[in-house]
């Protein structure tokens, strides 16, 4: 078996050159047998059909495809197998590939906008950011003027709602106006349901076209050209802009784009105005945008978060302390690009620097002072209620502590140990004495309650200090009888016969 090419040169040489059936044999490195039959036959031609498993469902599938051009082959396989078709869905493909009928080009109107009529808006992604232990999506939110061509762009670590609002405050502060219509893709940040021409916009976009006096528009589904613009900017952004560049942190990245955008992207050609820039088409635009209202909208994320029994606050990722007064607590955290906030009604709780990180943990060192400043002094009235209750007169020492500017909690610490060491009764008769003789100081009382001991002759005490499982605290042992012990110490009677 020879191929093609082989065959076509063979029969080239013999009728168009005139070679004998040795001469090509020889030039061509083949068997004289094999030209005599590259001369003698035609070329085989293939059949353009075999016969298939699929013959008894043409007259089906060409109908189906014809109501349905757009049916996918996979969804056809499954028709087909219902009413008994054995083979696989590869070979569906393959004949859906030729049988489907030919899209018919759609052609569309140039569009043109007034100035100061329509912007559009979309997200575009740039890859991730890794900041600490963690990774962020890199996204940015353009608005494009769509008679100017203007840009503006803010690039976000998320696609919230918040940050969706906050670039049209950007864009509206940048722009020195507002206009009249913004397009928006069918994004959920915009529009939360579609039925036909029945649209629910999302209501804090509703909220900010009240504040600033636009009307939100979503485009037709399936038709991206109604928002061309916004799209070509951010292919421009990607490529003209974003790659290949090196930044900081999102500060620095907003600060290259503002350059970029004022000394390159302003200063392209107007596509619709060859003579003038982006720029000068701006300068045109601004006089008919609407005014920006007295007071810009609000943009920070509110949120309700409880605090568990440690001072904290969990939001995106990250732990923020709080007052330990409010543990166990429902707060607000109002939280913007670069500040979080805690609050409980109209009183601010804490203020942080807002980490993008993940598992960070954000502490102010006022809130954990203030809590083992209380932790300190529970366990110091703790121990004053004790020893007061056991041993009355200890009140009148310890405000005496007081007075003279010492630390109350360390001497009724002190005082305690003496307690269990001597008991109730021996100290109150030793703080009495000390009470007396002017002598205030723990280890003064201490000294005299050791004097009483040497006195009455007594052994002096040993502190148990017992472990502090419950299972060797709470172990009770039976008394045993000493007598056998006493038995040993006495003489045996055997020894004085001896």
């Amino acid at each position: 078996m020879i191929s093609p090419e082989l065959r076509a040169e063979i029969r080239r040489l013999h009728f168009a050159e005139h070679w004998k059936v040795g001469t090509i044999a020889e030039a061509l490195h083949v068997h004289h047998e094999t030209v005599r039959l590259a001369i003698a036959t035609e070329p085989a031609r293939q059949a353009l059909y075999r016969p298939s498993q699929l013959d008894p469902f043409l007259p089906l599938i060409r109908d189906t495809l014809a109501q349905y051009p757009r049916l996918r082959a996979t969804r056809l396989h499954e028709m087909l197998k219902s009413r008994g078709y054995p083979g696989s869905a590869v070979q569906v493909r393959r004949l859906v590939r030729i049988l489907r009928p030919a899209a018919t080009p759609t052609a569309y109107l140039r569009l043109r906008t007034l100035k100061g009529e329509q912007a559009q808006v979309d997200w575009g992604a740039f890859g991730t950011l890794r900041i600490g232990r963690g990774t962020r999506p890199l996204s940015g939110f353009v608005m494009v003027l769509s008679y100017s061509r203007a840009i503006h762009a803010v690039f976000t670590l998320d696609q919230t709602l918040e940050s969706f609002v906050r670039g049209h405050v950007e864009a509206f502060q940048t722009f020195q106006g507002v206009v009249r219509t913004i397009l928006y893709d069918n994004l959920k940040s915009a529009v939360l349901a579609r039925q036909g021409s029945a649209i629910h916009f999302h209501p804090r976009l509703l909220e900010l076209a009240g504040h600033y006096h636009f009307a939100p528009r979503p485009c037709a589904p399936a038709r991206g050209n109604e928002k061309g613009k916004v799209e070509r900017q951010i292919q421009y952004l990607r490529h003209a802009f974003f790659a290949a560049r090196a930044f900081r942190d999102l500060d620095d990245l907003h600060a290259q784009f503002r350059t970029w955008r004022d000394t390159i992207a302003h200063q392209r050609r107007h596509p619709d105005h060859p003579d003038q820039t982006v720029a000068e088409v701006l300068a045109e635009e601004q006089p008919v945008l609407l005014p920006l209202p007295a007071h810009p909208f609000e943009t920070a994320l509110v949120r309700a978060v409880s605090v568990g029994k440690t001072p904290y606050v969990r939001f995106d990722r990250n732990l923020y302390t709080v007052p330990h007064a409010y543990v166990q607590r429902t707060v607000t955290i109002l939280a913007d690009a670069t500040t979080v906030r805690v609050v409980d009604g109209p009183t601010e709780l804490a203020r942080h620097v807002r980490s993008f990180g993940t598992a960070d943990v954000i502490e102010d060192a006022a809130h954990l002072e203030a809590l083992r400043a209380a932790k300190t002094a529970a366990g110091s009235a703790t121990s004053r209620d004790r020893l007061q209750h056991a041993v009355p007169i200890s009140v009148t020492l310890l405000e005496q502590y007081v007075l003279r500017g010492d630390t109350a909690h360390v001497a009724a610490r002190r005082l305690l140990g003496l307690l269990d060491d001597y008991g109730p009764q021996e100290l109150q008769a030793a703080i009495e004495d000390a009470l007396a003789r002017g002598a205030l100081g723990p280890g003064a009382v201490a000294h005299i309650l050791e004097q009483r001991r040497r006195r009455r002759g007594r052994r002096p005490p040993v502190r148990m200090i017992l472990s502090d499982r419950s299972a060797v605290r709470d172990l009770d042992v039976p008394a045993h009888a000493l007598e056998t012990y006493d038995a040993l110490s006495r003489p045996d009677p055997s020894d004085a016969d001896d």
